[in-house]
């Protein structure tokens, strides 16, 4: 037997391109994320010593979504940025895997990609339909995106048929977001893989991403 570790081959993979998207919020998403955080620090400030981590992280995954979605109305910088790249894609005849950590985000998205041939993959995706999802996804020329989850889709995937990797959003701790890029850098991929990761200026998304 023999064993070789990622890091002992990465002579034999194409480049990994990434690409931080930065964002504004649209007029609608900013009215709304600025109503949430000034209510979320004005309970805060209530809860006194009684608030605690729980308080914080509600209140940091309230800010979180309205990065991806406004909660009125719908607009979202993301979805226009990536229905743009997705176009780009499709016409080319190539694929696409779209990453987020929430499945209704997953689900918004596959609802507005009808024409992009969207296929999803999921906690609520039953174990023994998976398989048959990726393999639709592979083989159909009409399918271009692969809308995938964090936690479905961190390992044991091969999607080295896929060119191009969109994180939606981001997770708390890269080493995550890595194993999932590497769902499409693997051994047999066939050119680079280039990956767009969205980031929503002046937001919370950017506080975590310094740190």
């Amino acid at each position: 037997m023999l064993r070789r570790t990622k890091e002992q081959v990465l002579s034999d993979l194409p480049p990994k391109l990434i690409h931080d998207e930065a964002l504004e919020l649209t007029p609608e998403q900013r009215e709304s994320y600025r109503l949430a955080e000034d209510e979320g620090v004005v309970h805060l400030a209530e809860l006194g010593a009684a608030a605690t981590i729980r308080h914080v992280f509600e209140l940091v995954l309230r800010l979180k979504q309205i990065c991806n979605f406004d909660p009125a109305c719908g607009a979202s910088a993301k979805l226009e940025r990536l229905e743009a790249d997705l176009e780009e894609i499709a016409q080319s005849g190539q694929k696409a895997i779209v990453f987020s950590q929430w499945v209704g985000t997953l689900r918004r998205l596959a609802g507005h990609f009808g024409r992009f041939g969207p296929s999803e993959y999921h906690g609520q995706v039953p174990q023994g339909r998976r398989d048959a999802v990726i393999e639709r996804f592979r083989n159909d020329p009409s399918r271009h995106v692969l809308l995938i989850s964090y936690g479905a889709g961190g390992v044991g995937l091969n999607l080295q048929f896929v060119n191009y990797v969109f994180l939606f959003d981001r997770w708390w701790n890269p080493a995550v977001e890595d194993q999932a890029i590497n769902r499409a850098q693997r051994i047999g991929v066939d050119g680079p893989v280039t990956v767009k990761r969205f980031l929503m200026l002046d937001t919370i998304e950017e506080r975590i991403d310094h740190i």
